[in-house]
Order: structure tokens, then sequence, then C-alpha cells
């Protein structure tokens, strides 16, 4: 029998967020920075520009997430988030200037 705590591969989300803000003003510009340096404090890592991921442990931080991100966003922005499980993300595949990058099971899984 698993223990109580333990977290499978597919109640755990990768939560994936893209954004579109606008950079034309200098105001623009700093609100795009307030809301990039906001998803980076609350645990967020860049994946490429404007689009950022974060690995969470239920649906219920999901959603909790969803709402300070709708919160946080400039008047002006377009986001969109996308969650998947754990066992879809270890599917990715990622290409590098022709290259193809092996994805390997996240070991950080094992600190929770």
């Amino acid at each position: 029998m698993r223990p109580a705590y333990f977290l499978s591969g597919y109640r755990l989300m990768w939560m994936i967020v893209m954004f579109d803000l606008p950079v034309v003003t200098r105001a623009d510009r700093k609100e795009y920075t307030r809301f990039r340096h906001y998803l980076l404090d609350c645990g967020f890592s860049m994946s490429q520009f404007s689009v950022y991921f974060r690995l969470v442990s239920s649906k219920e931080r999901v959603e909790r997430f969803e709402r300070k991100i709708a919160q946080a966003l400039p008047e002006n922005g377009k986001v969109q988030v996308i969650t998947i499980t754990d066992k879809q993300y270890e599917s990715i595949k990622a290409f590098y200037g022709g290259t193809r990058e092996i994805r390997k099971k996240n070991d950080q899984l094992q600190l929770f």
C-alpha cells in the first residue's frame, strides 16, 4: 500500500502560462516586466519568451494560481493557461538548432 502523501504522475500537474502583453510604451514595458517577475516570484520558470511553466501538486492548486494570475494580468494583456499531467509532460520533445534534447524524468518530484 502506498503512503497517503504519494503523488502520482496523473495527479501532479504542469501549468504552462503563455501571455501576450503590449510593449509599445514605457508603461507597457513596465507592466510586462512586473507580470513576468510576478510569475517568477510564484515559482514559474521561463521556457521561452512569454511562456512559463510550473509543477503543482493538485488541480486545486492550479485553480488558485489561475485566479492569482488573472488578478495580476495587466489590463491590455492576454494570457492562456494550459494544464497537463506529469505523465503527459514526460512525452514533450525539445529541439534546439536541429538537435534533439532527450527529456528525462524530473528528479525534483522525489522532494515532495
